[in-house]
């Protein structure tokens, strides 16, 4: 079997996402869980965008082992060198360089001729192996390109000293046979390309991503880059999730395998979908709420007889675990939910089980009756709030169809508790205004939501809110049965990340 090997971009390209704004503890936990995962090449960033980037490239690649750390850069000399300034730490580190080929790229974006790409292109390559041994060249926007001038290309960077080739559908807009088609003329007909990793990085702007990638993979490609969720620019990337169970479920058709822990996959998920504000979606394929839920009678009928009469794929098998015969309550300590945790494929470092641990244990003094679905929202909800943040101390809110809403919130900042009290059209809008008068920052509000996250009356809401300042988008996240209580822990999540970041730019 042929192995392929899993890119990973949610940090990369999937922070490009409109309205996704991670901060440094955010993308660290999220590469750790890609790490896990077994996931091959983590593309941590884009370390010339930013200062923060930068820090958050260089942070991955000291701490993570166990996957290659690549830091993608535009074919030119101060890129290449801020990129490998912030990878050259990493266990196993990969320049990821690119310049787009494609005609229309070429005329409107960077006035340049085939030639003179060609020639930029080996030239950077060349300066990029003498830092780091391990160069993938991509071609930005090569479907659209000429493959013989693909061919020409790929030819002389193979020479220049690349490792990989990328040759993604940028735009999309690829169907899957015509891609297939493409990369097969480029892998037979490209000198020295049996000695590469050959790449595919396809974009999901017409719904075909995960079958381009795959069409890609059965015509010649190693290696297929992809991020949780289907995270990224406009649409989307090629979905991680749906790519490996893919290739997992006909390995033995396709002839293929990928390294990742499969079990590891709802967590991962789950924990992206939390920290990047993006929900996924109830019928998204394999870590969707309805990816294993059957309405229809017939079907039902089917699956209790027998799973595999609709069910390709088991919950367990994505590590999916629907067990509510928890034992755990009020009086359950440290060691009995971290074994639980383990019991049920989830291992916390010290500092996220401590955190986790306590909002479990105020949960237990509201709610009877703790399922497993409680403990997976607490373990996926993580706040991550910068140290010396503002915490809410208490609110009281008075309200109804004849009052005018009223809330009083304490917030405590560096041991000194603020009161501030405002009145809105609703709760909501009170409480936020009430919030932004203790902080003393007017905040605009971009996107507000709720869902309930766990069953019954006592369920826990999950909050998500979205705040925009100098056209830079936060989000924060709050979990509790109480929904106001959710509501205002969210805006001054969301609040507690716009000031560090800016805090952090000065």
């Amino acid at each position: 079997m042929k192995r392929i090997k899993i890119f990973d971009t949610t940090l990369r390209d999937g922070e490009q996402t409109p309205g996704v704004n991670l901060n440094l503890k955010e993308k660290l936990m999220i590469a750790k869980s890609l790490e896990n995962l077994g996931v091959d090449i983590i593309e941590a960033g884009f370390p010339m965008a930013s200062l923060g980037d930068f820090q958050g490239v260089n942070t991955i690649a000291k701490e993570i082992r166990n996957s290659t750390i690549a830091a993608l850069c535009r074919a030119t000399k101060s890129d290449i060198d801020r990129a490998y300034e912030a990878i050259k730490v990493a266990q196993s580190p990969r320049i990821h360089t690119f310049i787009a080929t494609s005609p229309i790229h070429l005329k409107y974006k960077l006035n340049m001729t085939e030639d003179e790409v060609l020639e930029r292109a080996v030239e950077m390559v060349k300066y990029a192996s003498t830092l780091c041994s391990d160069v993938e060249f991509s071609a930005e926007d090569a479907y659209r390109s000429n493959p013989e001038f693909l061919v020409k290309l790929f030819g002389k960077v193979i020479k220049a000293g690349a490792k990989v080739l990328n040759i993604p559908d940028t735009v999309g807009y690829a169907l899957p046979n015509d891609y297939h088609d493409f990369i097969k003329y480029i892998v037979n007909n490209t000198e020295g390309i049996e000695k590469v990793d050959v790449s595919v990085h396809c974009h999901d702007d017409l719904g075909l991503a995960v079958a381009n990638s795959l069409s890609g993979v059965l015509a010649g490609a190693t290696q297929v880059e992809c991020a949780v969720n289907g995270l990224g620019e406009r649409a989307g990337n090629a979905s991680l999730e749906e790519i490996v169970m893919a290739i997992e479920t006909r390995k033995n058709h396709l002839g293929m395998y990928t390294n990742i822990n499969t079990t590891g996959l709802w967590r991962t998920s789950k924990l992206v979908s939390s920290l990047s504000g993006v929900v996924v979606q109830p019928n998204k394929a394999i870590v969707g709420e309805n990816a294993f839920a059957h309405e229809s009678g017939i079907h039902q009928d089917g699956v209790l007889k027998e799973k595999s009469t609709y069910e390709i794929i088991t919950p367990e098998s994505v590590g999916k675990v629907d067990n509510n015969n928890i034992v755990l309550g009020k009086h359950s300590g440290r060691h009995a939910f971290s074994s639980y945790l383990k019991d049920n494929g989830i291992v916390l470092e010290q500092e996220a089980l401590e955190e986790a641990f306590d909002r479990f244990k105020k949960l237990t003094d509201r709610k009877k009756t703790i399922t497993w679905r409680d403990i997976e929202a607490l373990v996926s909800n993580n706040v991550t709030l910068p140290q010396e943040a503002y915490k809410l101390v208490s609110f009281q809110i008075l309200g109804g169809n004849k009052i005018i809403a009223t809330t009083t919130v304490e917030i405590e900042k560096d041991g000194v508790v603020l009161r501030e009290s405002a009145v809105g059209d609703g709760s909501i809008e009170s409480a936020f205004k009430a919030v932004e008068k203790a902080v003393g920052k007017e905040v605009k509000l971009r996107d507000y939501s709720i869902h309930s996250v766990t069953d019954g009356e006592d369920a826990l809401g999950e909050v998500t809110v979205k705040i925009e300042e100098s056209g830079e988008v936060f989000v924060g996240k709050a979990l509790s049965g109480d929904v106001m209580e959710a509501s205002i822990n969210a805006l001054i999540n969301a609040v507690n990340k716009m000031m560090d970041y800016f805090d952090n730019k000065k």
